[in-house]
C-alpha cells in the first residue's frame, strides 16, 4: 500500500520547483546574454519553454519534478502506481494546476488518496517514496 504524502508535502515540492526554475531562468538568462548581448525575443521563448514543459517532461520521464523528487514524492497514474504519467497527462494536469493555483489543492484534504483537483482530472496520485 502507498502512502500518501500530505499538503505540506506536496507545497514544499512547489516551492523548491519554483526557486530551480527561477535559478534555471537566471543561467539561461546569463547564458543569452554572454553569447548573443541583448537578445529579448530569444529570452522570452526560452523562459516560456522552460516554464511550459519543466514540469510535464520531468513528470513523465521521472515521475515528478526535482521538488517532487527532493521531497520523495512521485507522481503516478492511479491505476496502475508503478506507472508514471504520458506526456499528455502530464501536460493536461499541469495546464490545470497552473490555471487554478492553490485551489486546486482543495481537495487534497477531503480525498482518501489526496488528489488535488488536478489529480483527479488526469487520474493521478501522488505517492510518498
Amino acid at each position: 500500500m502507498s502512502y500518501y504524502p500530505n499538503i505540506f508535502d506536496r507545497v514544499k515540492a512547489v516551492l523548491f520547483d519554483t526557486v530551480i526554475i527561477i535559478g534555471l531562468m537566471y543561467v539561461i538568462s546569463l547564458l543569452f546574454q554572454a553569447a548573443t548581448g541583448e537578445n529579448t525575443s530569444l529570452r522570452i521563448i526560452a523562459f516560456a519553454t522552460i516554464w511550459l514543459i519543466y514540469d510535464p517532461l520531468m513528470t513523465t520521464i521521472f515521475g515528478g519534478t526535482l521538488g517532487h523528487q527532493l521531497i520523495g514524492l512521485r507522481v503516478k497514474s492511479k491505476k496502475d502506481e508503478s506507472k508514471n504519467l504520458n506526456f499528455f497527462q502530464a501536460i493536461i494536469r499541469y495546464i490545470l494546476k497552473t490555471l487554478l493555483g492553490w485551489i486546486s489543492f482543495i481537495t487534497v484534504s477531503t480525498k482518501l488518496n489526496k488528489q488535488a483537483i488536478h489529480d483527479l482530472a488526469v487520474s493521478s496520485v501522488v505517492i510518498k517514496k
